[in-house]
């Protein structure tokens, strides 16, 4: 049996993986095997550290680099590129897809952890919502609009009327601030009002509006604002 010593430095992360399990590799060590080979000087391992130090180890700014930001650092071309990108957005996918158990929403940092994932390192503005069975259980995660970098429109019928057709008993608006600054604009605290408002008409309670960032959220149920 060949040792792990007497592979080469590349192959280790391969290696590693089939004797440990995936868990155990770092995230240099991952996206390793992404890129399969580095260039002479250079091997993979060597390519993936130097790509993870210009977003400084931050898995959150790796997602939000372009392809051609990654063909910036040397080793990695454009099919490697093309393939870093692929995995990272399959990840954010993964997010995207059917919650297969319904976690119960108690407090709105349980909010938070169940959508900041898809939206809190995005460079433009989305707008969620998500619908609450009685049990306050989260049914689904529903996008109602995109925007620019600085706002995205709301429909207030088209809000609603995804949860009516949800058959939600409660909401909760989210919606995330690109620039990292949580505190709400004048049309959050306008917009968050008028929903309040015609929840109570629909007898839908809008539970909390929350603003994400990679920084954290901001609550309006919490700051007694709603």
């Amino acid at each position: 049996m060949t040792s792990l010593n007497a592979l080469a430095e590349e192959d280790r992360p391969r290696e590693k993986m089939l004797l440990k399990g995936i868990s155990a590799l770092s995230d240099a060590e991952l996206i390793a095997i992404l890129l399969g080979s580095g260039i002479p000087g250079h091997n993979a391992l060597h390519v993936a550290q130097s790509l993870l130090k210009t977003v400084d180890h931050s898995l959150h700014d790796l997602g939000r680099q372009s392809i051609k930001d990654f063909k910036k650092i040397k080793g990695i071309g454009e099919a490697k590129a093309i393939l870093v990108s692929a995995a990272l957005e399959l990840g954010r996918r993964r997010q995207l897809s059917d919650l297969r158990e319904r976690p119960k929403i108690t407090c709105s940092k349980d909010a938070y952890q169940t959508i900041a994932a898809l939206i809190a390192d995005l460079y433009h503005e989305e707008f969620w919502v998500l619908l609450l069975n009685q049990a306050n259980e989260v049914l689904e995660r529903k996008k109602i609009s995109s925007g620019g970098m600085t706002a995205t429109v709301v429909d207030a019928r088209i809000f609603f009327r995804t949860a009516l057709d949800g058959k939600a008993a409660g909401v909760i608006a989210v919606h995330n601030h690109p620039s990292g600054n949580l505190k709400p604009s004048q049309a959050d605290i306008a917009l968050t009002q008028k929903l309040v408002a015609a929840g109570k008409t629909l007898e839908l309670p809008v539970l909390d509006h929350l603003i994400v960032s990679e920084r954290g959220y901001f609550s309006f149920a919490d700051e007694g604002m709603l």
